[in-house]
Formats: C-alpha cells, sequence, structure tokens
C-alpha cells in the first residue's frame, strides 16, 4: 500500500509539474480560463406611442394613425431601475431593411443625471459582405451604431420615421401636420432597444499567465534572423523547447504555405501620390471564393519556404506593436460561432471610428470592446466582432476578430470589401473632434507591421473586387490606397471628416517604419 501510495503521490507531483509546460495558449486553453467577464443583453421592444406631442404639438389624428398603420408611428419606450448596462443600441428583424428615421436616446447614470438626447447612427456599411453566410444567415439583424453611455440604469429611446413633404404653404397649420403625418415612412418591423453590460473586467492573471494577456512588441525581423511564431511567440529552440514567448490566444495553427493563414508575397500595388483620384477600373473581375478551414499539417513550411519568407519579410518590415490579445480585454469565446473564416492575402486597411463616443477613460476601453462585441454578435448575428483590431485614444492596439493576428482573417467592417481587407477601428467619434496623437500613431505601428506581413506597401495603392454596396457595384475592380478610409469603399462619413485627414501622415509613417 505504502509503495502504491509512493508512486501515486509521485505521478501527481510529476503532472503537477510539467503544469507550466501546458500554459502555452491556444483557443481552447483561452476559453477555459475563469478570468473572462461575464456580461449581458436585454432587449426592449420599441411600441407605437400613444401620443406624438413631440412631432406634431398638440396630440395626433387617431384616424390617420390608423391609416398608415402601426409600421409608420413613431415607436419608444421607457425604462427605470433596469440592471446596470453601459451601451445601447436599435435593432430590427431584417439587415437589409433600411431605417428611414431617426433614432435617439437619452440614458440615466447610476445614482446620477439624465443625459441629452443623443442620435444613434446608421450602421449597415460596418457590416458582412452581402452575400456572405453571415449576413444572409437567420441570426443577421439590421441595426444603428452602438454607443457607449457609461454605467446606466435607465433609458428612454424613440425613433421617428422620416416625414413626406409639407403641404404647401397655403394650408393652415392643422392640415399641415396631418398631410406629413400620413406621408410618414414605414419603419422596420421588430424594432427594439438593446441595452449591453460588458461585465466586469477579467482578474489579473499571475505572472506565468501574462502572456495570455497580452502580445508584447517585437522587433522587425533582419535577415537571417528567425521570424516570430505566427501567434507572436519566439521561435522554439534547440530539442523542440518551447522559446521564452507562447503564441497567440487565438491562433488556429502554425503557418502554412498556400493556406489562408499564410501570407502572400506577391508584389505590391505601385507607388501613388496619395492627392491623386481614385476611381474604378473599367474592367470588373470576379473576386476569389475565401477558405474556411484550419491550415492542415501536411501543408507546413519548408525549410527553404521558411528562408525565402524570412529574406523577404526582411527587407520591408515593422516591428510588432504590443497587442492586448482577446483573453485580456475579456472576449466571452463561448458567444462566437466556431472556426475561422480567412481571405487570400490583405491588400488594403480600411480605418474606421466606431462611433461610439468619446465619452470614455482609457481604463474602460476594454470595456467598450467587449460591448461591441457582444453588440455584434448576440444583437446583430454576427459570427464574431466585426473589426480585425481596435484602438483607443492612448493609443493601446485590441486584437479583434479571432482567428490570429498574423493572418489574413476575414472581418466584418467594410461592406463589400471584407475579402483581402483587414479593418482597424478607432474607438470613438471623429466627425468634428480631432483624434489623439497617440491613437494616429498606434494606426501606423500597427498597419506597418500588418501589411509589413503581405509585401504591402503603405504609400502604394491596389485593387478590391467589390462585392455591392452604394458606392460601387458588385463586380466592379476598384482601386484603393493601401491604407484607405472606410469611406473611400462606402458613401459613409467613417472613419470621420479628422480622422480621415491623418491618413496622409500615417501612410507616411507606416512606410518609414518599414524602411522605405
Amino acid at each position: 500500500m505504502r509503495a502504491y501510495l509512493a508512486s501515486s503521490i509521485g505521478v501527481a507531483c510529476t503532472a503537477a509539474l510539467a503544469l507550466p509546460l501546458a500554459l502555452h495558449p491556444g483557443p481552447a486553453h483561452a476559453r477555459a480560463e475563469r478570468t473572462v467577464a461575464v456580461g449581458s443583453t436585454r432587449s426592449l421592444p420599441l411600441r407605437p406611442l400613444d401620443s406624438l406631442d413631440s412631432l406634431v404639438g398638440g396630440g395626433t389624428d387617431r384616424s390617420v394613425a390608423a391609416g398608415r398603420g402601426d409600421a409608420a408611428v413613431e415607436r419608444g419606450v421607457t425604462a427605470s431601475g433596469v440592471r446596470p448596462f453601459s451601451l445601447v443600441g436599435v435593432v430590427w428583424d431584417r439587415p437589409a431593411a433600411e431605417l428611414r428615421g431617426r433614432a435617439q436616446v437619452r440614458t440615466r447614470a447610476v445614482g446620477g443625471a439624465w443625459s441629452p438626447w443623443r442620435e444613434l447612427l446608421p450602421y449597415g456599411d460596418e457590416a458582412p459582405d452581402p452575400d456572405s453566410p453571415e449576413l444572409r444567415g437567420a441570426r443577421a439583424h439590421g441595426g444603428t451604431a452602438p454607443l457607449w453611455v457609461g454605467a446606466s440604469d435607465a433609458v428612454e429611446a424613440r425613433v421617428r420615421p422620416e416625414r413626406a413633404a409639407r403641404a404647401d404653404a397655403g394650408s393652415d397649420a392643422g392640415s399641415d401636420a396631418r398631410a406629413a403625418d400620413a406621408g410618414a415612412a414605414a419603419l422596420p418591423s421588430g424594432l427594439r432597444l438593446e441595452l449591453i453590460d460588458p461585465g466586469e473586467p477579467p482578474a489579473p492573471p499571475g505572472p506565468d499567465r501574462a502572456a495570455l494577456r497580452a502580445l508584447p512588441g517585437h522587433p522587425a525581423p533582419t535577415a537571417g534572423q528567425p521570424m516570430p511564431t505566427a501567434g507572436g511567440g519566439a521561435p522554439t529552440s534547440g530539442g523542440g523547447v518551447p522559446g521564452p514567448k507562447p503564441t497567440v490566444v487565438g491562433s488556429p495553427g502554425p503557418t502554412v504555405v498556400g493556406s489562408p493563414g499564410r501570407p502572400s508575397w506577391g508584389a505590391s500595388g505601385p507607388s501613388v501620390n496619395p492627392s491623386s483620384p481614385l476611381t474604378p477600373s473599367a474592367k470588373p473581375t470576379t473576386p476569389r471564393p475565401s477558405v474556411t478551414t484550419t491550415p492542415p499539417p501536411s501543408a507546413l513550411d519548408t525549410d527553404a519556404d521558411a528562408e525565402a519568407a524570412t529574406a523577404a519579410a526582411a527587407r520591408y518590415s515593422a516591428p510588432r506593436p504590443a497587442i492586448v490579445t482577446r483573453a485580456g480585454w475579456g472576449a466571452d469565446e463561448k458567444i462566437r460561432e466556431t472556426g475561422h473564416v480567412y481571405s487570400k492575402t490583405v491588400k488594403v486597411a480600411f480605418i474606421h471610428h466606431t462611433v461610439t463616443g468619446n465619452n470614455y477613460a482609457c481604463s474602460q476601453a476594454p470595456s467598450v470592446v467587449r460591448s461591441i462585441y457582444r453588440y455584434h454578435v448576440k444583437s446583430l448575428g454576427w459570427r464574431d466582432y466585426g473589426y480585425n483590431f481596435t484602438i483607443d485614444k492612448c493609443g493601446k492596439i485590441y486584437e479583434g476578430r479571432s482567428g490570429g493576428v498574423t493572418k489574413a482573417v476575414r472581418g466584418a467592417h467594410t461592406l463589400g470589401f471584407n475579402t483581402n481587407s483587414m479593418g482597424v477601428a478607432v474607438l470613438g467619434t471623429f466627425t468634428s473632434k480631432k483624434p489623439s496623437a497617440k491613437a494616429v500613431k498606434a494606426v501606423a505601428k500597427l498597419t506597418a507591421w500588418k501589411l509589413g506581413l503581405f509585401k504591402r506597401n503603405p504609400r502604394g495603392t491596389t485593387h478590391l473586387v467589390s462585392g455591392g454596396g452604394n458606392k460601387y457595384k458588385k463586380g466592379a475592380n476598384v482601386k484603393f490606397h493601401v491604407i484607405a478610409g472606410h469611406r473611400d469603399g462606402f458613401a459613409t462619413e467613417c472613419p470621420g471628416k479628422r480622422l480621415y485627414k491623418k491618413l496622409g501622415s500615417v501612410r507616411k509613417t507606416a512606410a518609414r517604419l518599414q524602411g522605405r
């Protein structure tokens, strides 16, 4: 018996000592951690309002309201004493339906006062491509942009339909109001207000788990120097002993020749004057379908391939900036779809603003990211977080959609141009407010590094094939700057006038960081 107990204890001790070797993070291990913040989503239906005093000043003729149907009636909701939430948005049933109306919301801070009414902006342009299963699936919904409101416990929301043209100037005030009311546009079905609680931030990791939280920056590789692993870890040393840095959380596996996980080392586009207009080419081409598989073990790099890739990347490459992993900002991996969808390469980095507002502290940024993630997945029905990367006002970079930060993960950020591109979103709204210098610098650092992996010149141009949108028809072969604004591919204000003006300096800085 003693011998048996001694043997059992020895086995247990050996297993315990071996545990640190299993801490190199992978998707399954990251999901098993109990440090993930648990959030919640609450949906409040928007119902027809009994009175439209706020619109016509004195009430609505109920016969007019009955004649035009509930779909054209202003809708709203008031709720107080609800579970605290921090982000709001309005959604509806069909993603293809257009909200021809004005959505507004005001909230009451926990233990504080009511905010003024604020607009919920359009969001149909930051979405999966029109023909993608992600947008055509049964779970997909339409919605406004989300708005960060901070910890709140009461809310009022209203959606007002667009009005038809007023009656002739000679009409009296009453008939004028009724004519405008009768011509109201129908609102989408299933309108509801989403209240998002991001949950508590993840607990700080122990020293042996710190690599699960952030990917530290790496210097740019040089000729003859091993490149970092696909997830950002250091190469293994002799005898197969892991190096000091583990691979990235969410990395689906090793980089593979000819697979969606391997950068395409084709030539970058020619340089162009950044101020020159970019127009679509006359001859459209057919987009290539993406691959939706994890790289197979049989396609691993050969030594010759690895050396060639290292030499090519070393010529024009940039240091990898520090990146907060999904585990670091507390992503709940259970709510997203399993698996990943990849493009063949990354040709364009589209720059966005999240239009979630600028009223957040840098310490709150992980909570904002968790809220947007929950809104994208649980409210809009997307497979995962839409953007590939997000940057806060203090210049901190966050991993977005899962699948590996070095890989060509297809996101849901630029309707019609998600294939062979990546989306970088800066937290905030930059229509009239200038983005911080730290955020702009982080955009340059991130794009210099990631585009360098795919042999792209940040000051160059390239072409993408449109999947359809309001600016370019499906199949159009469109010329873009390699670092482009969202508005370059879609008729939208995104990334805001003030951030868009910074893209010239971003291209210049990114090219310099690549050694060009």
